[in-house]
């Protein structure tokens, strides 16, 4: 079976957890750079990508690499690819987003135009037709240059994979499921470990972590691009994937996951949002207030995302707020805890130094993963 390079882009920062779960997988990657992961797999590595992997935005099926500093150089060597491997002659093709960092060639709007025109030149010639009625299944294809290097990709998943399909009730400053997963992953957190997040908003957390618990496969309930491209991917592995993925999951699991708000309505919005993903038997949602943070178990994990002030109005009661953060987080004997926030003071109202914190981009935002370790819990000793 062929062979294709597929791009899997995500957060910055972030690289690491995506490449071992690619690995985990079972396919070979090919590069790392920053916030994408190349790798290697045939036509069912599209399909499966797209519905196991949990932290990345989207699956590329990558076209080609060119170096190109003049808009003719682009057009002649976007002109020289066998757009045909990819393109039926009744796709729908463009070039959705075109962006360009540190290159000579950086108007979005001119990248887009003048590839489309190469790409309709190419399919001219392959197919001997003047026009194209474009009826067909869609081909959005998005560029990326990085100093004067183009990577193109044909994208085969459509709307963002963090969109999961369950989350129609979202908070002021969502965190996104991709992100929310890959900070799980990031922690030694696993489904028989405790797991509180106070600041829950629409339940992003939560979910996630029951998700993984249960083996839930994050594209399960929702469709892809993709599917239409019958040439390409053939139906039985859409047949098959989807049935591995309703195999794995193991809802009789047992877990100890809390999401709590100040908000009612997000309480609500949250339970609402667990029952759609269908992991509301597996978490704990109330409305409760940060300063009643408790628990009467030992080595528990706390992952939030807490205010950090976006508007202005809120910045004044971030102090005291992340004052309180650090008071209950002392209370809980042997807890670990961690957090993203954009706000630059949060060690300091904590109340001590994390020990570690790792720089993650969230959209254009800087933003901080702050990591308080607890100790290990003894290990069990077998009967």
């Amino acid at each position: 079976m062929e062979k294709f390079e597929l791009i899997a882009p995500c957060h910055f920062g972030l690289e690491a957890v995506l490449k071992r779960e690619i690995q985990d997988l079972g396919y070979e990657i090919s590069e790392v750079e920053d916030g994408k992961v190349t790798f290697l797999g045939d036509a069912r590595a599209i399909v499966r990508a797209n519905m196991f992997l949990r932290t990345t935005e989207r699956v590329l099926l990558k076209v080609a690499k060119i170096k190109a500093v003049t808009f003719e150089e682009l057009f002649e060597k976007t002109k020289a690819l066998p757009w045909e491997k990819y393109i039926p002659q009744d796709g729908k093709f463009w070039v959705a987003k075109a962006n360009s960092v540190k290159s000579q060639l950086f108007s979005p709007s001119d990248i887009q135009s003048i590839m489309k025109k190469a790409m309709v030149e190419r399919l001219k010639a392959v197919y001997h037709v003047d026009w194209f009625e474009e009826d067909g299944a869609s081909f959005p294809v998005r560029v990326a240059f990085m100093k004067d290097v183009a990577t193109i990709g044909v994208d085969t998943s459509g709307i963002s994979l963090h969109k999961r399909g369950y989350r129609q009730m979202t908070s002021k400053a969502p965190i996104t499921e991709t992100l929310a997963a890959a900070l799980l992953m990031l922690t030694p957190w696993n489904k028989d470990r405790i797991l509180v997040d106070p600041f829950c908003g629409s339940g992003t957390f939560p979910i996630e972590a029951a998700m993984i618990a249960a083996n839930i496969a994050p594209g399960l309930n929702r469709n892809f691009l993709c599917e239409d491209w019958k040439h390409l991917i053939s139906r039985k592995h859409w047949y098959e994937v989807r049935e591995e993925a309703q195999g794995m999951i193991d809802l009789s699991v047992d877990t100890d996951i809390q999401g709590y708000d100040l908000d009612p309505e997000m309480v609500k919005g949250a339970r609402e949002n667990a029952e759609r993903a269908g992991v509301d038997k597996l978490i704990h949602f109330q409305q409760r207030d940060i300063k009643d943070l408790s628990h009467p178990k030992k080595y528990g994990f706390i992952v939030t995302n807490p205010p950090y002030g976006e508007r202005l109005e809120d910045k004044e009661n971030l102090p005291s707020l992340y004052e309180t953060i650090g008071e209950r987080y002392q209370a809980l004997d042997s807890w670990s805890m961690y957090l993203i926030t954009a706000y630059q003071d949060a060690e300091r109202y904590i109340g001590r130094k994390a020990d570690k914190n790792r720089k993650i981009y969230n959209g254009m935002i800087k933003t901080y993963f702050y990591q308080f370790l607890g100790p290990k819990p003894p290990k069990k000793k077998r009967s």
